[in-house]
């Protein structure tokens, strides 16, 4: 985590800014402060504790809403006078009921939407689901649909048809992303070996 004999609490009055970020969709929910006593109950009891400047006290977020804010991770800046939380939100963060103290919605960003759709899909199944009907089928048949989603996109490629190839990418993505689910991985593991390559040149 972090060395709180670094920070600087001095160059606010006894008290240091404190970002909020969701950890899965990297939206900024709020900011807020820390004195020491709330950062140490923070990083004890994994949920954030801020310092209220009007009321002069500790208050965690959630204590009423049980909208708590889970830590998952905490850095400093490079003057060690402000914090970045990584957190996983138990619901909206605030008090109006939005999703973010700056009313903006709490949404994965990317394909990442997407694989957070089938990934709620694989651990939560639905009936009736496509989705679950491919996991359910086996990685043989999710391969399967993999391969002729691909030579269909190959097809039309050769066209000059907008929405009939993009049609068939978004197919391919998409069973691409079942294909990672059923096999226990996620794009990031992917862009992981993808980063590697590009250092290694």
């Amino acid at each position: 985590m972090i060395d709180i004999t670094k920070l600087d609490f001095k160059k606010s009055d006894g008290i240091i800014p404190c970002i909020v970020q969701d950890a899965n969709t990297r939206v900024v929910l709020m900011l807020g402060y820390m004195n020491e006593e709330a950062l140490n109950k923070t990083l004890n009891e994994k949920r954030l504790t801020f310092f209220s400047r009007t009321k002069k006290r500790l208050w965690t977020k959630g204590e009423t809403s049980k909208n708590y804010l889970n830590l998952i991770d905490v850095t400093a800046d490079c003057d060690n006078d402000t914090l970045l939380f990584k957190v996983n939100p138990s619901g909206p963060t605030c008090h109006t009921g939005a999703d973010t103290c700056f009313n903006e919605n709490n949404e994965e960003s990317g394909l990442n939407f997407l694989e957070a759709i089938i990934q709620e899909r694989k651990n939560n199944p639905k009936e009736g689901s496509y989705t679950n009907q491919l996991l359910n089928a086996g990685i043989n048949k999710v391969a399967q649909k993999v391969g002729e989603e691909a030579v269909e996109l190959v097809i039309e490629a050769k066209d000059n048809n907008k929405e009939l190839f993009l049609g068939e990418a978004a197919d391919l993505i998409y069973h691409y992303h079942v294909l990672l689910a059923a096999k226990g991985f996620k794009l990031q593991d992917v862009v992981a070996v993808l980063r590697n390559r590009h250092l290694k040149k």
